[in-house]
């Protein structure tokens, strides 16, 4: 069949991968449709930041490994997940103004080209990913397609205006804290943030953090596919999640069976307000899962209440952003400065040099006892938690950002929406965000379910429930190809 541009821009990677393989339409083509897409929106959302598209054609008329995504039109976030000799910059002015070019290809990198991907760009992140808004100093800020007065959320904010809007049907993502989750969430979409030791993080980063990378995605199918070609074992991997036999696409057409749901419909800080609307969102999800035949009832694992989980996370967050800033001044071979980088950056790099390797292991060693306690409520019984994504709906523009009255503003003011999120990148349990409804002002926001270590399986198995019964995908926003 002849597919028309909005036709095209409407499948899913896993439905555009059948169209290529069928000889529907070329991979030249799908790659053209996509960049044509870019050029055509970009300017309303700046969502991509560095482009490969004479190359992607290229790739697209050459020798492409023969995957499942065989010639699908992809894009890489700008942060660690680098392609050897490609731009990358990480939201950074110094790694942009010297056009730093990766000497390496990462481990994903390497697995999405293996799976078929054609990469044509790179997206829009925060600066070093560290903070949930995508409103970089060096590229200006990520606009959200349902309305462009409104952010897309942190750090993925790229890739989820980029799928959102139809530029590509799936993007890479990361989340160290909610930054996969909470952009889907703000954008309309799916966001899977695997199990720790799911996918390989190698070699610029580990497994053992709080970071885990996979994509944002308009279908739990997608979701599940690019996990089948993505999740396995690399080389030197320092922690590696068990399996349960089973590809993941097959467990979007399993039936879940009768699950015990604990539902967290309450702030997990005091001093943080729960928006109405993403407390009717999770209530109306909870009644759904009822009435599909699950049992709900209000239940979270004790350990979350503990007030000092936010001091432990910072702790070892800030510590880690000292870390990324002596990293990034290897990359350019000179110490980066303060002209260099954000003013939040370098508070939060500063503070993280002042905190004692006592402290930061202080911290690692509670977060561990928060873990094990945590994982222990989902070993008495329960099988899902379900909350939402984020405490607020997306902000303005412009209202998260750090000004030199507050330079640690878009810190402090990224808390609401990482409150539900975070502590399961500390406990690395499997957790997804799903599209499920919209505010009173028509902004997408989404619900969070959360799973035992290693049990991506039931998330896939009662998501593509709740998209049967909601059918988001059917679903676009007003800037849409």
């Amino acid at each position: 069949m002849d597919y028309s541009d909005s036709e095209l821009s409407r499948l899913d990677s896993v439905g555009l991968a059948e169209a290529i393989r069928s000889g529907e339409i070329s991979a030249s083509e799908a790659v053209q449709a996509s960049i044509d897409r870019i050029e055509s929106l970009d300017n309303k959302l700046n969502a991509v930041v560095t482009t490969r598209f004479e190359r992607a054609l290229e790739d697209a008329k050459g020798d492409i490994p023969d995957g499942p995504f065989k010639g699908v039109p992809f894009l890489l976030k700008d942060l660690w997940t680098c392609s050897a000799g490609e731009p990358m910059h990480l939201g950074n002015k110094a790694l942009k103004d010297a056009n730093y070019i990766s000497p390496i290809e990462s481990d994903l990198a390497r697995r999405y080209r293996e799976a078929g991907f054609i990469v044509i760009g790179r997206t829009n992140t925060p600066e070093f990913g560290l903070v949930g808004t995508t409103e970089p100093e060096s590229y200006g800020p990520c606009r959200n397609p349902w309305n462009t007065d409104y952010g897309t959320g942190g750090s993925s904010g790229g890739a989820a205006a980029a799928v959102a809007s139809g530029m590509v049907p799936s993007a890479n993502a990361s989340d160290g804290g909610g930054s996969i989750r909470i952009p889907a969430a703000m954008c309309g979409l799916v966001g899977l943030k695997p199990s720790r030791g799911r996918v390989p993080m190698g070699p610029l980063q580990e497994e053992w953090g709080l970071s885990i990378q996979h994509v944002v995605s308009h279908s739990l199918r997608d979701t599940a596919a690019i996990l089948d070609a993505t999740a396995l074992p690399t080389l030197g991997d320092g922690v590696v999640a068990p399996t349960h036999g089973q590809p993941y696409m097959n467990q979007v057409v399993a039936n879940p069976g009768k699950l015990r749901i604990g539902l967290w419909n309450e702030s997990p800080r005091s001093e943080l307000e729960l928006h109405d609307d993403c407390r009717r969102l999770t209530n109306e999800a909870a009644a759904l899962l009822e009435n599909l035949g699950h049992y709900v009832d209000e239940a979270h694992p004790p350990a979350l209440d503990d007030p000092a989980i936010g001091g432990r996370f910072s702790a070892i967050w800030m510590a880690g952003a000292n870390l990324t800033l002596k990293n990034v001044s290897e990359l350019i071979g000179r110490e980066l400065t303060i002209e260099d980088v954000e003013i939040g950056s370098w508070l939060m790099a500063e503070y993280g040099a002042k905190t004692s390797g006592l402290e930061v292991l202080r911290a690692q060693a509670a977060m561990g006892a928060m873990r094990r306690s945590t994982l222990q409520w989902w070993e008495e019984g329960w099988d899902l938690l379900l909350t939402p994504t984020t405490l607020q709906p997306p902000p303005l523009i412009g209202e998260l950002t750090s000004t030199e009255d507050e330079p640690m503003r878009n810190s402090m003011r990224s808390l609401p929406y990482a409150a539900y999120t975070s502590p399961f990148n500390a406990t690395g349990q499997p957790a997804i965000s799903l599209p499920t409804g919209f505010t009173s002002d028509g902004l997408p926001i989404g619900i969070q379910l959360v799973a035992a270590y290693g049990r991506e399986d039931l998330l896939f198995r009662i998501g593509a429930q709740i998209e049967n019964e909601i059918q988001w995908s059917t679903k676009r926003a007003p800037i849409h190809a």
